[in-house]
């Protein structure tokens, strides 16, 4: 991939829709896109899909970079409104109904996947979405259903793959007060 691909942030190698979905393409042996709006089909496909794709590969597992702790505001109606970059709602002590909570207390505080930009998904989850794209964009672009096959077969073990990094990546807690250790000490 070329390093014009590539904006950079800080000094640092930041990726972009397009970017991503250049890498998709070049999965599947096309030339990458330089923008979103231009007229090919490649183009016109990574604009349509792109959105609901990542949306829907964030909103299929809690993933831990995706993965937001807070609290609710109250609208006018009493109720405790959704915000729209919330993808799935994963911890929540009330009644979901559409975009809003409704519950008896006086405060709400959820647990959801939240809505990500591609700069903060991490290396397992950038391979995720490019294989996940160039499956999509397989059978319009070139009509192979063979490599659609062996892609689907891809996706399948990245996404494997990424859901055991994902869930390993941050250490867990140790025991810290817990009668049989400190007796054993």
């Amino acid at each position: 991939m070329s390093p014009e691909l590539f904006y950079t942030k800080g000094g640092k190698k930041v990726l972009t829709k397009i970017d991503l979905c250049s890498m998709a393409l070049l999965k599947l042996g096309e030339p990458a896109i330089q923008s979103l709006t231009d007229d090919s089909a490649a183009a016109q496909l990574s604009r349509t899909l792109f959105d609901t794709i990542t949306d829907g590969l964030l909103a299929l597992y809690p993933w831990r970079f995706a993965t937001k702790e807070f609290d609710l505001p109250r609208n006018t109606d009493g109720d405790f409104t959704i915000p729209s970059d919330v993808l799935r709602i994963t911890k929540c002590n009330g009644q979901i109904i559409g975009n809003r909570v409704i519950s008896p207390s006086d405060s709400m505080s959820i647990t959801a996947v939240m809505r990500t930009t591609p700069d903060k998904f991490p290396s397992y989850f950038v391979s995720l979405v490019t294989t996940k794209l160039a499956m999509e964009f397989c059978i319009p672009l070139l009509g192979d259903s063979s490599l659609f096959r062996m892609l689907a077969t891809l996706y399948e073990s990245e996404l494997q793959s990424a859901k055991f990094i994902d869930s390993t990546t941050s250490p867990t807690q140790g025991i810290t007060d817990f009668s049989l250790i400190n007796a054993r000490f």
